[in-house]
């Protein structure tokens, strides 16, 4: 039992399973802000342009049944919604990475460049033949 327990604590703290839980703590909030963006802003304004559309009370009954298609198109409006506002928000800090880098390459190449260490040597030799 000692064993397994060292194990789990080993397994526990090593750094991959924090990082992971840390990132699934972010995500989860990041999810809620990207819900909270669709539901409160982005599909209210799609609403008001399809005339107060919604799907979600589209139905059908069937004796004592009600299938409630419209929940289901509802859920994928919003998938898709969703989907492309995460997909925005990736491609711009992608780009602004990049920005970023292209900076961070540029300042890079303005700093004077040191010579390799054999161009050093071979200079140092020729220095010292030349005394």
């Amino acid at each position: 039992m000692k064993g397994f327990i060292d194990e789990f604590k080993a397994f526990a703290i090593k750094g991959n399973v924090i990082d992971l839980a840390v990132a699934v703590v972010i995500g989860t909030a990041f999810g809620k802000i990207v819900s909270s963006l669709v539901s409160n802003i982005i599909t209210p304004s799609i609403g008001l342009i399809m005339g107060g559309e919604n799907f979600s009370g589209l139905k059908y009954i069937v004796g004592d049944a009600e299938i409630t298609y419209g929940v289901f198109l509802q859920s994928i409006i919003d998938f898709l919604i969703v989907s492309l506002v995460i997909f925005i928000l990736v491609k711009a800090i992608n780009k602004a990475k990049g920005l970023m880098e292209e900076k961070k390459v540029k300042e890079e190449a303005k700093k004077p460049q040191e010579p390799s260490e054999e161009i050093q040597l071979l200079r140092e030799i020729r220095d010292s033949l030349q005394k």
